[in-house]
């Protein structure tokens, strides 16, 4: 049985005469016979003639609602349009579906077209194999052998010297084989293009156009490019490259997970966009390897040093601590409490108070920026990136502002007539927009708020349940009333973080969707401030409540401060409220980790599970590849987006409060190691291939670390200064101390003030006194009640004071300091890839001028008048020119 196969292709009549440059169309019919579809392979990647590639699939649902006429004309004026543009389609039936309900439209594109749109996008293509010899072998190279890969899956393609492509001079280029000369990635990002601007008709007098709109619409369900096999074994067909099979057997499982990453292999099967993400990831990854280690050495030294801490022996021994009689921590409920029971917590908060590692954490940090700069310099030249500006997809008019922006103006650039948004409505839509994201933010203020007062009204519950169980007895010492409060605090707040995160992300797409912004680089943008903005205040307002508030604003007994008139603030644990800030971060950083994995992974995995059920059933030849990738979930075009947001935030986290958990780098390395392979696997196995996209840099995102890593430094400055007691002890070292032999003995009697238990107002005053106290401590320096100043600050309290802003300027100012002669001391771009990028243009200039003038000398010789002596010359006075150059 045989089928009549039809296409149009424009051509200029200009191929055919010489006489004129008319446009025409050339129509072709083919007579190709009809395979069945059960002799085809499963992973055919071809159209049924086995020779064209499929590289784009499109697929819809015929449904019979009142508006399938208006989707079957749409369908029918895309197709034809596509089919002019020069692409060639073909059509499985939905009989030939597994669940019977969806047409799949396959696309080719021909070597005309893409010859065409290399040209139009600017794509670089090989014209001679590299020769300048490779970076001298580093000594180590034999040591890191177990970590790396084999050669040809690192750099499965030769290093070429490369050109912008031109039709006009196609012998000039290393084509080999016309079918396999553009990649399958290139294929789909020119055959995107062109569907992108298609045209599909016009309605309500307006021009429509793109996929985009249709896939809205519901005129197509999908839109993707195919995978060329399936991950877990080779495709039949020896023509396929079986990329996504290496992917997953070298990168894409956890047990290859100390193995380097492919990134030339992953640039070529995904594109630069997400190669640049990778490459990003696994760089970040290695600086933690060396934060992570600082930060393991600064908390093994706290173990160890323990029992050398004079303040923890003084408040765990029974004869200093156990004598010392602190005041309640609450009113009326709460009784008097000796020292001594807080001693495992005061040792635990031992283990995290190397506070200055965070100096070598921040310079670390410096150094990761400065050299990531580099490598992505380095990746810029070996992927062609060099001169890459951002692709006209990315910088054009998005269809959703040329649909929603009825009035137009003229483009002094191009002189055309464009679509814009008047000055009263933008801002009109601002106001909503900022006006929305203050609401949020106040929401997330408003919640912390809620959290607080939930810490203030529950101690008490907590004291009184602790001492009245006697269950709780033996752990007593370690799962203080405070503790237990933080805890189950910071689990309240990590549920609230989530629940906030859910709804905001849809409130910030459509806030950015109404302020209709032009280009689709300036929708990420404001998305991406949007997000990280609102992130920020949720992620870590709770933390920067503990390091800088807790504490801070407590009074005095017979004189407490309290939350509207209400709840009586909370006082950090004798030992400081670094411990709570540690137990913190710790919940909200591995809980937002373990959550992300979950969400990342297991999501995707069940969904796809749930909608292959019914073809597991099936005949495994009946189940075709644009089916199998039908099935897989949507990497959409803001995927790449979640991914940085998410390591962002991370980033944040081992930063902004490093000093208070060191361990936090390590932390992160244990989750990047396990985020590079999920990543990876849910990517090669659980969603459809993503369309190919190109660029240089991460974008934004690197002005955002930047400007957090300018931030850590005033964090870290003030947690170390008013959080930590490391300068009250340097005050009593060197002013205060006493005794000599050991001159931090009766630090904690001197950090503890006096207060007479008679000054107690009716409402602060404990119910019970069994034992007849006079006096309590309380943490603070302050005039005892015998002193003619009786309550208020001594001397001692202004020279902390004045120690602690005195750290802050002089340590920011060092910091910062080192931090900018480092990043003016470290080039952006290595000298051995400049060399490179000079050595590449001047070669790649030759070429070219050799080229034109063969092509000037055949001319001469063939008789050419225009081709005159003059123009010669001139063609090799520029040769000349661009050697001495």
């Amino acid at each position: 049985m045989e089928f009549t196969f039809c296409y149009l292709l424009q051509v200029n009549e200009q191929c055919l005469s010489c006489n004129g440059n008319a446009w025409g169309f050339l129509i072709i019919c083919l007579y190709l016979p009809q395979i069945d579809k059960r002799h085809q392979s499963k992973d055919s990647i071809f159209f049924r003639d086995g020779v064209r590639r499929i590289d784009f699939v499109l697929s819809y649902v015929d449904d019979l609602n009142k508006e399938w006429e208006k989707k079957l004309e749409r369908r029918r004026e895309f197709e034809s349009n596509l089919q002019k543009a020069g692409l060639e389609l073909e059509t499985e039936d939905k009989k030939e579906s597994e669940d019977g309900k969806i047409y799949f439209v396959k696309i080719h594109a021909p070597w005309e077209v893409l010859i065409t749109y290399a040209e139009v996008l600017n794509i670089k293509v090989p014209i001679k194999e590299n020769d300048i010899p490779s970076t001298v072998e580093n000594p180590l190279d034999c040591m890191l052998a177990p970590l790396r890969l084999p050669e040809k899956v690192m750099h499965p393609e030769p290093d070429y010297f490369t050109a912008p492509f031109s039709k006009d001079k196609q012998e000039l280029y290393l084509i080999n084989d016309e079918s396999t000369f553009f990649s399958p990635s290139m294929r789909n990002r020119i055959v995107n293009y062109i569907l992108t601007r298609c045209p599909y008709g016009t309605e309500e007098g307006k021009k429509k156009f793109g996929i985009k709109r249709l896939l809205n619409n519901g005129t197509y369900s999908a839109a993707y490019p195919l995978h060329d096999c399936q991950y877990w074994k080779k495709a039949n067909d020896p023509n396929c490259d079986n990329e996504r099979y290496t992917l997953y057997m070298e990168w894409a499982r956890f047990l290859r997970f100390y193995k380097e990453q492919p990134l030339d292999l992953i640039r070529k099967y995904y594109g630069e966009k997400i190669g640049i993400y990778f490459a990003w990831l696994g760089f970040y990854t290695e600086m933690l390897f060396l934060a992570a280690v600082v930060g393991l050495i600064c908390f093994l030294y706290g173990l160890f040093t323990m029992d050398e801490n004079m303040s923890s022996k003084e408040i765990c021994d029974p004869a200093i601590g156990g004598e010392i009689i602190m005041c309640p921590l609450c009113d009326r409920e709460c009784e008097y409490w000796r020292l001594n029971t807080t001693c495992q917590s005061s040792e635990v908060s031992i283990w995290f108070s190397s506070h200055l590692s965070f100096l070598f954490i921040l310079k670390t940090v410096t150094l990761f920026l400065e050299f990531w700069k580099r490598r992505q310099a380095r990746l810029k030249y070996e992927w062609d990136l060099v001169d890459f500006e951002e692709e006209q997809q990315q910088l054009q008019l998005r269809p959703e502002y040329e649909a929603k922006c009825t009035q137009k103006k003229k483009n002094p650039v191009t002189q055309e007539m464009e679509p814009y948004l008047p000055i009263t409505s933008q801002a009109v839509r601002f106001c909503v927009s900022g006006t929305t994201v203050l609401f949020w933010v106040s929401l997330i203020i408003a919640s912390m708020i809620a959290v607080i007062v939930y810490r203030l009204a529950v101690y008490a519950a907590f004291a009184s349940l602790m001492e009245n169980t006697q269950t709780l007895q033996p752990i007593s010492g370690l799962l203080t009333p405070q503790l237990a409060t933080s805890v189950t605090a910071s689990c309240l707040n990590f549920v609230i973080i989530m629940i906030l995160n859910f709804l905001y992300e849809k409130i910030a797409i459509w806030i950015t969707d109404m302020e209709i912004p032009r280009t689709h680089m300036e929708y990420e943008n404001r998305l991406t401030m949007k997000m990280f903005l609102f992130q920020f205040v949720n992620y870590y307002s709770s933390c920067f409540y503990v390091a800088f508030f807790k504490g801070k604003f407590v009074g005095y007994p017979g004189a407490y401060t309290y939350m509207f008139n209400r709840w009586r603030n909370e006082e950090c644990d004798p030992a400081g409220c670094l411990i709570e800030l540690t137990t913190q971060l710790t919940i909200v950083m591995a809980g937002k980790q373990i959550w992300g994995n979950i969400q990342e992974a297991i999501v995707p995995w069940i969904c796809n599970w749930w909608g292959r059920r019914k073809a597991r059933n099936n005949p495994e030849n009946l189940y075709s590849r644009w089916e199998q990738d039908h099935d897989l979930q949507i990497f959409g075009a803001l995927g790449l987006f979640y991914e940085y947001l998410e390591m962002v935030i991370q980033f944040g986290f081992i930063t902004l409060f490093v000093a208070s958990f060191p361990l936090a780098p390590l932390l992160a390395l244990m989750n990047n190691i396990l985020e590079i392979r999920v990543d990876s696997w849910k990517l090669t196995t659980q969603y459809r291939r993503p369309v190919a996209a190109k660029a240089h840099s991460i974008g934004v995102w690197q002005e955002i670390l930047n400007g957090m890593a300018i931030l850590s430094v005033v964090t870290n400055a003030f947690i170390v200064a008013f959080t930590s007691d490391m300068i009250p002890r340097l005050v009593y070292y060197y002013a205060y101390s006493e005794n000599e032999d050991s001159p931090m003995s009766g630090y904690i009697n001197n950090s503890l003030s006096v207060f007479q238990i008679s000054d107690f107002p009716d409402r602060n005053k404990p119910k019970l006194n069994p034992e007849n106290f006079v006096i309590c401590r309380y943490r603070d320096y302050r005039y005892p009640p015998d002193h003619e100043r009786k309550y208020l600050h001594t001397m001692q309290f202004w020279h902390i004071l004045a120690a602690k802003l005195a750290f802050i300027i002089i340590m920011e100012h060092v910091v910062f300091i080192v931090k900018f002669f480092v990043a003016w001391m470290i080039p952006d771009v290595p000298a051995d890839v400049k060399a490179k990028i000079k050595r590449e243009k001047y070669l790649t200039q030759k070429i070219l001028h050799e080229y034109e003038l063969e092509k000037l000398k055949e001319r001469l010789c063939q008789g050419d008048k225009r081709a005159t002596e003059k123009e010669f010359i001139a063609t090799e006075g520029r040769m000349e020119l661009s050697r001495a150059m």
